[in-house]
């Protein structure tokens, strides 16, 4: 088969495509033809070599595939060969073929394009697990989203709107925010013009920039209000005044997905399919599709989502 393999740390031009040794499934695992993966802010690390895959995962990159299963391990059940699934990974999405646990793949919502569920599994799984498994997001509540035009944001808008919250987000561009908006956002907040923490208080936050961010995300939260961590794309420290957190009985959560371990990542999984995916299928939650670039050109992919301009997710088709 074929997969993108990373020889080097560097640019986007060190993705190169070629051949590599099929995957075997395990007795646990299931193989997937990919169709599509996608990109996420992890690959673009990996690639500059700060985000090695954890023990055991395939060396390429990709946290998310599509496909059809062409083979099951001897203690998996619950799938067989013509499956139309997607799945979370801990890598090797940008290849032909993947092997993964079983307890991480979904079946494809109905009435959602194969390819097109690729651009689902790792937002889903990370928007359920951070905002409504840790953060506890309820009904009536104010959540505030960094990055409403990523693929996480606009996943995040149309789920929280979904289950009742008001939802408001920075962007940093007005077609970003005219895009939440019409996902469902009820406002919309430029980063390079408006302090969002004079703004806004919110129940919950949804934070990918990290260090830069941690003063005013703790100013913007309401008392017992629940900030929850997921990227450092504004550095990895940042001041924390506690006598705010303790004042307002709030609580700083940081978390990651990709290193979990198989049963924790089944929990999240079978949390979407429960929670998640009927609100795909009545259509109240769509993948929000920026471009769809071949997989052997990676590399353009990857200057897409480094250049900031995309909107949702960036799919690579194979």
């Amino acid at each position: 088969m074929r997969a993108i393999v990373i020889d080097k740390p560097g640019g986007p031009g060190v993705l190169t495509w070629r051949e590599v040794p099929d995957p075997r499934p395990g007795r646990g695992d299931v193989l997937i033809d990919v169709t599509a993966s996608a990109v996420n802010r992890a690959d673009i690390l990996q690639r500059q070599g700060f985000y090695d895959p954890p023990p055991g995962a395939p060396a390429y990159p990709g946290l998310e595939c599509s496909g059809v299963v062409t083979e099951v391990g001897s203690d998996v059940e619950d799938f067989k060969p013509g499956d139309r699934v997607c799945a979370l990974l801990a890598g090797g999405g940008y290849a032909q073929r993947v092997a993964v646990p079983w307890q991480q793949v979904l079946r494809v919502p109905d009435g959602v394009d194969l390819a097109e569920a690729a651009a689902l599994p790792e937002v889903a799984c990370t928007v359920w697990s951070n905002v409504f498994m840790t953060a506890r997001l309820r009904k009536g509540e104010t959540l505030l989203v960094h990055g409403g035009g990523s693929g996480i944001g606009t996943l995040a808008v149309q789920l929280a709107k979904a289950f009742g919250s008001h939802v408001v987000v920075t962007a940093g561009s007005a077609e970003k925010i005219a895009r939440c908006l019409e996902l469902g956002a009820d406002e919309g907040i430029n980063y390079h013009r408006e302090d969002f923490a004079e703004k806004v208080r919110a129940d919950v936050i949804l934070d990918i920039i990290g260090g830069k961010y941690l003063p005013g995300n703790v100013k913007a939260l309401k008392t017992g209000g629940r900030l929850v961590v997921i990227g450092l794309q504004g550095g990895s420290t940042g001041e924390l005044n506690l006598g705010m957190l303790l004042a307002k009985r709030a609580s700083v959560h940081g978390t990651t997905l990709r290193a979990r371990p198989v049963d924790e990542k089944g929990v999240i999984v079978r949390g979407v399919v429960d929670n998640v995916w009927p609100l795909v299928e009545a259509g109240a939650i769509r993948p929000v599709i920026h471009a769809r670039v071949p997989m052997s050109d990676a590399a353009e992919a990857h200057k897409i989502m480094e250049s900031g301009d995309h909107i949702g997710k960036i799919l690579l088709v194979g």
